[in-house]
């Protein structure tokens, strides 16, 4: 019997666990002192009224025998990928039903997906990037890649021609940085993906939070993308799910590789690996679509809208340089006077008590960077500014 050895080459601890450790020691140590906490991107406003319905009825369906409902199907229930397929249309991207698949959120299938790829990949993975791209492709012993992304390029590198590669990540809005590409610049990535018979993973779990109508939602609106790339999404931000869980992932057909179509090996290894989402959770899911259930939901993503455009303002004043805030629900900060990453963070816990996340954590180009988020309540947000600009 041999353990997977690759698990040796992971750092020894998770960043946010790193974080929390930290947290908790203060507050020990403190417990009188009211701490802002701007640092884990989880939401924090409750589900909206329609979803909470539709979970209510869906729980009174399982209590009566005519309604109950077992096993589901592998790739979700028609109704909820109906839902799905014609909120893509709805922004410009055909997805046929059968290219759907729903999932328990984009952080499993981001880490699931590469059990249909073969070992020893070539990975393209941005730095500073979501620490789950990494970590898994350690995991699995791939060969892994970094694209630069720095303050020069606006945390949005482009592709090098001359580097090949077989598998290539993206994120748009950007975990961490909160960088969104433009149409012309994932272009450039489909365009390089095809030529080098790559294969994009597309995390658009952030799609929900731009806001500039001529910036792409997803990489199906961009031509080319249905040969070279897999879209995988959450409702975990744009609807609260984070606590209930439900996301999909985007197979197109038309995406074949080594003489094996995509979307049949994915197919197959759900239906091997995984029993599907509960009906009850894409009950509710589905009610995020309907038109009451898109208006109720813009209220809280417009929410934290309001805050990364405090936080922004308050940058701004600082005079300190970021990204994101805008079509992003994250602030990519640069630290005032050349400060590293966890320093900043401990100055910012033990003097003002607001908790970030430090840059270094998301790799090697993050250092000297921080992330704030904005999905805190409006008047924590504020007063976190306040403190902030006490200092700077």
């Amino acid at each position: 019997m041999r353990v997977n050895r690759n698990y040796a080459n992971l750092e020894d601890n998770y960043l946010f666990a790193t974080v929390s450790s930290k947290v908790a020691e203060f507050k020990e140590a403190n417990p009188n002192k009211k701490l802002i906490y701007m640092g884990i991107g989880d939401v924090t406003r409750p589900l909206c009224e329609e979803v909470i319905n539709e979970l209510k009825s869906a729980v009174s369906d399982m209590a009566n025998p005519e309604t109950f409902m077992g096993y589901g199907p592998y790739q979700g229930y028609d109704f909820l990928r109906k839902s799905v397929a014609k909120y893509y249309a709805d922004h410009g991207a055909n997805i046929d039903l059968d290219e759907i698949f729903i999932s328990d959120g984009a952080k499993s299938d981001c880490g699931n997906i590469l059990d249909i790829f073969g070992n020893d990949q070539k990975v393209l993975i941005p730095d500073p990037v979501y620490p789950v791209y990494l970590d898994t492709n350690v995991m699995a012993g791939n060969k892994i890649i970094f694209a630069n992304a720095n303050e020069e390029n606006g945390f949005l590198p482009l592709p090098d021609r001359n580097v090949d590669v077989d598998i290539i990540y993206i994120c748009s809005p950007n975990n961490p940085t909160g960088a969104v590409y433009n149409r012309k610049q994932l272009k450039d990535w489909v365009d390089y993906a095809n030529e080098k018979d790559a294969i994009i993973l597309f995390d658009s779990a952030y799609e929900a939070f731009i806001v500039d109508k001529d910036l792409p939602r997803s990489i199906f609106e961009i031509e080319g993308a249905k040969t070279c790339a897999i879209e995988i999404c959450s409702l975990s931000k744009t609807a609260g799910f984070t606590g209930t869980r439900c996301g999909f992932t985007i197979v197109p057909k038309d995406l074949k590789r080594d003489g094996s179509s995509i979307n049949d090996m994915w197919l197959r290894r759900q239906t091997t690996n995984f029993n599907g989402v509960s009906y009850i959770i894409q009950r509710g899911a589905a009610a995020v679509f309907t038109e009451k259930g898109s208006q109720q939901i813009r209220e809280s993503l417009d929410y934290y809208g309001k805050n990364a455009d405090a936080i922004g303002k308050a940058m701004n004043e600082m005079g300190i340089w970021y990204t994101g805030g805008k079509n992003s629900p994250y602030i990519w900060l640069k630290c005032p006077n050349n400060m590293d990453s966890w320093k900043f963070f401990e100055l910012l816990l033990n003097d003002i008590q607001v908790v970030g996340t430090p840059g270094s954590g998301f790799g090697k180009n993050g250092e000297g960077f921080f992330r704030l988020t904005a999905f805190g309540n409006y008047e924590d947000t504020i007063e976190g500014m306040n403190r902030l600009k006490s200092i700077f």
